[in-house]
């Protein structure tokens, strides 16, 4: 692709399927400023970029500006239509979505990353790019510039999930389970990958490790729970800790989780009370853990009560 056709916006036809909007392509967006955010309903990264987004979706819409989404899967459960229209509307997300389950897009575009920006100028001439979280302010402004206005930044306050991490605090990296991807497994013996395997927990799990209890089959996207009571424990430091999750087209599956041994008390996630008790509903991210004193190093151990959990990649923040 030359250079000149890199710079301008790629065309959007690959989308499998349009939400809040009919398609959008070029003749569509003709003459108007246009930011593509890419996304993933999964990724901690987008989860708390998001809060911005929508600010600016709705801050700038009677300047001009058309925010698109495009929705990529990483997993695989995350090609299920009726889970992005869930994930739209709890982000109470009203711009247009391209669903892309095809990477159609994402290869239009030459997209390597969620979350990603790209900022178009009315002309179709992507002006700015930019790639994982923060540097709002100066994303902000791009905008403006590119909307010919100038005034005080939108206020953002992130809630729960969609809060900014704890940057000075987060120490432990995301971590697939996955063998595809997986580090840093702990358990005694070997992993046994594609087919069901016992497994017991370590008398020490060192830090940024994971283990498990009960039986499993390690597979190469993700970890599935045999037989009911089985334990996936991780030994991390940051505020927050993150378990993306499936229930694998089962009904709901209820789990307990422990911090340190004990109940969570007030340090629980939103997905969790301070006993411990959640509920495996849907494929999404589950927020285990947010510590509200002092960070430390903490080792978190989740219980699942009935078999067949899918668990793909813990993330912090």
């Amino acid at each position: 692709m030359a250079v000149s056709e890199r710079l301008r916006l790629p065309a959007l036809d690959g989308a499998t399927e349009w939400l809040n909007s009919g398609p959008l392509g070029r003749a569509e967006l003709r003459g108007r400023p246009v930011l593509v955010n890419f996304w993933t309903l999964t990724c901690i990264n987008w989860l708390r970029q998001e809060p911005y987004v929508r600010a600016w979706a709705r801050a700038y819409r009677d300047d001009g500006l058309v925010v698109i989404g495009v929705h990529t899967p990483e997993f695989s459960f995350e090609h299920d239509i009726d889970g992005v229209r869930q994930a739209v509307g709890t982000r109470d997300i009203d711009y247009p979505v391209a669903v892309d389950n095809d990477y159609e897009v994402w290869n239009a575009f030459d997209n390597h990353y969620w979350p990603a920006l790209y900022f178009v100028d009315a002309d179709g001439v992507i002006r700015d790019e930019h790639f994982g979280e923060r540097r709002y302010e100066k994303s902000e402004r791009v905008i403006q510039r590119l909307l010919g206005v100038e005034r005080d930044l939108v206020p953002v306050d992130g809630l729960g999930v969609e809060a900014d991490a704890d940057w000075d605090h987060l120490r432990t990296p995301e971590t697939y389970l996955g063998y595809g991807q997986s580090e840093h497994f702990a358990s005694p013996d070997a992993a046994t990958y594609d087919a069901p395997g016992a497994y017991e927990l370590p008398e020490n799990l060192p830090a940024d490790h994971w283990a498990l209890a009960g039986e499993w089959t390690i597979g190469a996207e993700k970890i599935v729970l045999d037989r009911a009571g089985g334990t996936l424990a991780f030994r991390f430091l940051a505020r927050d800790a993150h378990l993306v999750l499936s229930p694998g087209g089962r009904e709901p599956i209820p789990f307990r989780l422990l911090l340190d041994g004990a109940p969570p008390g007030p340090s629980h996630g939103v997905d969790v009370d301070e006993d411990g008790n959640g509920l495996l509903r849907e494929g999404r991210l589950y927020q285990l853990v947010r510590q509200r004193d002092t960070v430390r190093e903490r080792t978190l151990k989740i219980t699942f009560l009935e078999p067949g959990a899918e668990a793909y990649v813990f993330t912090f923040g």
